[in-house]
């Protein structure tokens, strides 16, 4: 099958394959819009443009890329809950870029768990360390001082997944055994033990991409391919779970979007993120009033309703399983929506 870049159909997803010889990032998978396996287009793009037959040494890798970007894993410690889920952010720090300061309080912060689940929260994620440009660490006591509090009382609150948002696997540790079901880890491992403390406690974990640290990441950006860069970063370290002995089932990849990518870089990520389905893990996506929507919109923080909306439905209809969001009720409805415009013939087109 010979094809020309510019022919290459809007719903095709590029794959990354090894060969012997090193990477090849000519390979481009294209899936039909039915989705069905026996129906996908496989063909191999070179630098310059013009394709060629697939070759059979890529074949089989490409096969299973359509598989693992068709497939629909259960959501880990969520199989009677809605599809997408939905995550809804509690902030306990003075400086969190959106609503730092105003739930520091232990009462309002669980008030306000309250009112996430009533609006429709599957899951609580709970921080105590700012991840905004430019945050500087807390030190380990100062946050578990924060976070262990409030976890402690909303434990009590029901039977709902608490996911703790932190880089260090001390914080986890000590959330995990206090009741917490999640680690939610913007540095995808970045801390030597948090890997062994997930497969150790059997607990989900998300990996999410991010340059350096909150305090660096927005420093000297620059990617030839954010997709493509960011892809192979979270395969490295999606293969280092793995071999630490954390589960497949319990693996999320965030694409971090917002954690050291400019406005450009944020837009393709949204724009391109059926390709991270071919990692065959449920994709998480934190847009929720986010600087690029400001940039895009000419809108402060307190006014991004409408476009953290119109950046949901998007990840929705690219495949996006839990979405991370402040306001729950308006982004739940967003989310189900798309989902039933979606046509998914994977197993996961409906919400409940």
């Amino acid at each position: 099958m010979m094809v020309q870049a510019d022919t290459i159909p809007a719903g095709s997803i590029r794959v990354v394959a090894r060969l012997p010889g090193g990477e090849q990032e000519g390979l481009l998978l294209a899936v039909t819009p039915a989705a069905e396996p026996e129906t996908t287009r496989l063909v191999r793009l070179t630098p310059e443009g013009p394709g060629r037959p697939c070759p059979p040494e890529l074949r089989e890798q490409a096969e299973a890329a359509a598989r693992r970007y068709l497939a629909h894993p259960p959501l880990p410690s969520l199989p009677d809950r809605r599809d997408p889920a939905l995550m809804g952010v509690l902030n306990l720090t003075p400086d969190s870029f959106s609503d730092g300061g105003l739930w520091n309080e232990p009462d309002r912060a669980v008030a306000r768990v309250v009112t996430m689940l009533e609006e429709g929260a599957d899951i609580i994620d709970l921080g105590g360390e700012s991840t905004r440009p430019g945050a500087r660490p807390v030190p380990v006591p100062e946050e578990l001082d924060r976070v262990l509090p409030v976890l402690d009382r909303i434990r009590k609150l029901g039977d709902f997944p608490i996911s703790i948002d932190t880089r260090k696997a001390a914080v986890a540790r000590a959330a995990l055994a206090a009741g917490a079901d999640w680690v939610n880890d913007v540095s995808a491992l970045g801390d030597p033990e948090m890997a062994t403390l997930c497969a150790e406690t059997d607990c989900p974990v998300v990996l999410m991409h991010m340059r350096g640290t909150p305090e660096t990441m927005q420093q000297g950006i620059s990617y030839r391919d954010p997709v493509a860069q960011i892809y192979a970063w979270l395969r490295e370290r999606v293969e280092q779970a793995r071999r630490a002995g954390i589960p497949e089932r319990n693996l999320l990849v965030d694409p971090g979007i917002g954690f050291g990518k400019r406005v450009e870089d944020n837009l393709e990520i949204l724009r391109r993120l059926g390709e991270f389905r071919t990692l065959g893990l449920p994709i998480l996506v934190g847009t929720s009033r986010k600087s690029f929507i400001g940039a895009c919109l000419d809108r402060p923080v307190t006014d991004r309703l409408f476009g953290t909306a119109a950046t949901v439905a998007a990840a929705v209809l690219a495949g996006a399983r839990v979405l991370r969001v402040h306001d729950v009720a308006a982004m739940g409805d967003t989310a189900r929506m798309a989902a039933a415009l979606r046509r998914d013939r994977s197993g996961g087109g409906r919400a409940g």
